[in-house]
Formats: C-alpha cells, sequence, structure tokens
C-alpha cells in the first residue's frame, strides 16, 4: 500500500494559510503532516525522512536535487515585519556584532548580503537561541524572525525590517520559503493541491487569526493585517526576480557552492 506523502511545515504565523486545509480544512489526510521549525524542516528533507517541506529557500540551493512547487510561498513586497535585525545602535554602520536566530537561514543569508553587498561592511556573525535579550548582552544587533519578531517590547531599540531593507536597495520583493519536494517524491507530489491549499487559507484568514490570538500577544487587526498585508503566498515577477538575484548574490559573497537553476514540479 503506498504510503501518505509525508509534508513538514512550521506553525509560524506566516506559513498557517499555506498548512491550515491540509490540518482542518478540505485537504485534510492527504497527506502526513509534520510540525517542524523552518531549519528542521528543511534537514529532514535532505535526510528524506519528508517527501516535501516548507524550507527556507536559502535550502533549496544547499539541499541536493530537490523540485520547488510552483508559485506559492512565504513572502513580501514590502515590510514583513516577523523578519527584523534590533539593535541599540542608529545606524547600520556601526553595527560591529550580529548575533543571528538560530532558527533562520534564509534570513541569516539575507542580513549578510544586505551588509557585504549594499552596505560594504562585515560585522563579526555569532548565532544564538533567539532571546533577545541575552542576544544583544553580547552584540550590537540581533535578527529575530517568526513570531517572537513581532512581539518584542522596542522601547529604546532601532528595528530594521529586512524585507524593506532588500526593497529599498533592489526594488524587488523577497521570497522567505517556499515548498520543495525530494527527487523520488515528485510523481507522488503532483496530486497534493498545494495551491488550493493555499488558497483555502487564505479564504479563513479570520479563523487563523482567531485560533493564533492566545499564542502571540497582538491584536486581532494587526494579526490580519499581517497575514493580509505584509505577507504574500504567490510568487509573483518581482519576487521571482528577487529570488534569482539573492540566489547570485549568495554566490557571489560565498553563502552557497553554486546557483542552481529553479526546477518546478
Amino acid at each position: 500500500m503506498q504510503m501518505n506523502f509525508r509534508l513538514a511545515a512550521s506553525s509560524y504565523l506566516n506559513s498557517a494559510p499555506l498548512i491550515w486545509s491540509f490540518l482542518q480544512g478540505p485537504h485534510r489526510g492527504s497527506v502526513d503532516f509534520v510540525e517542524a521549525v523552518p531549519a528542521r524542516c528543511a534537514q529532514m528533507l535532505a535526510e528524506s525522512s519528508v517527501d516535501g517541506a516548507l524550507v527556507p529557500v536559502i535550502e533549496y540551493q544547499r539541499i541536493a536535487g530537490g523540485w520547488l512547487v510552483p508559485n506559492v510561498c512565504v513572502g513580501s513586497r514590502k515590510e514583513v515585519l516577523s523578519v527584523v535585525l534590533v539593535s541599540k545602535n542608529k545606524h547600520l554602520e556601526n553595527i560591529r556584532s550580529i548575533a543571528v536566530d538560530e532558527s533562520s537561514r534564509t534570513s541569516a543569508t539575507l542580513v549578510k548580503v544586505i551588509f557585504r553587498e549594499f552596505l560594504d561592511h562585515e560585522p563579526e556573525w555569532t548565532t544564538r537561541a533567539p532571546d533577545l535579550e541575552q542576544m544583544l548582552e553580547k552584540n550590537d544587533a540581533a535578527l529575530i524572525i517568526g513570531d517572537p519578531g513581532m512581539t518584542f517590547p522596542r522601547q529604546g531599540l532601532n528595528v530594521w525590517d529586512m524585507a524593506s531593507l532588500w526593497q529599498q536597495h533592489t526594488a524587488l520583493g523577497f521570497v522567505f520559503a517556499m515548498w520543495m519536494v525530494r527527487d523520488a517524491a515528485t510523481d507522488r507530489a503532483r496530486p497534493v493541491d498545494f495551491a488550493g491549499a493555499r488558497d483555502e487559507g487564505v479564504d479563513h484568514i479570520d479563523e487563523i487569526v482567531s485560533s493564533y490570538r492566545d499564542k502571540i500577544p497582538m491584536r486581532v487587526e494587526e494579526l490580519r493585517n499581517y497575514l493580509t498585508e505584509n505577507i504574500v503566498f504567490k510568487v509573483d515577477e518581482s519576487m521571482e526576480k528577487g529570488l534569482q538575484l539573492y540566489f547570485e548574490l549568495a554566490f557571489k559573497h560565498g553563502l552557497i557552492e553554486r546557483v542552481k537553476p529553479l526546477r518546478f514540479i
């Protein structure tokens, strides 16, 4: 008997519309769902312990083989809100050391690309658990992602939104995560309706927001605006160009070994 397609994703609010239908909607039961932080999702896909995963896009370049699901993503065309660089310094040029959230992959590469390519300045980098106070204790700045990136107290701190910085320097949108499928599972991935599940999730944003109200200390309107104004779940031309440029710059600055062409199932 053929096993169900094993699919991994995080339960961050920004990915909730992509997974809601697989967990609670019409696509429930069509996949075996595994919850994990984005970095772990990529690791499980690389180890072939899942068939597909919502991975930080930089991992598409690092995992051997693999295919992307077209036109489904977690991205942003302007402020993303949930991927931020935080510092007591007022100017990026004065930042000499940055602690990076250990669960970030795409964002960690993005902040390095921005400093190397656009600011021509290289801080010292260290990886830490996402505890802002501890990260800033010994570093000038901290990169925080996901739900924690939206909820910390901001008094006395300067905050730079990473998607905004990217847009400011490139005039392009940014893709943070996409569904990726391992080579041996492409035939079984094709019947999985990733786009339909996304559309179902987007149609149920109010329900999703209600379910996250107790998990994230933000007002309902703020949570809803985040999912409708800040996060984009389809890849438009600006975002695809941004994705390609991001990969090229990551390669230029030695953050990936090669630029693998985009392959879609």
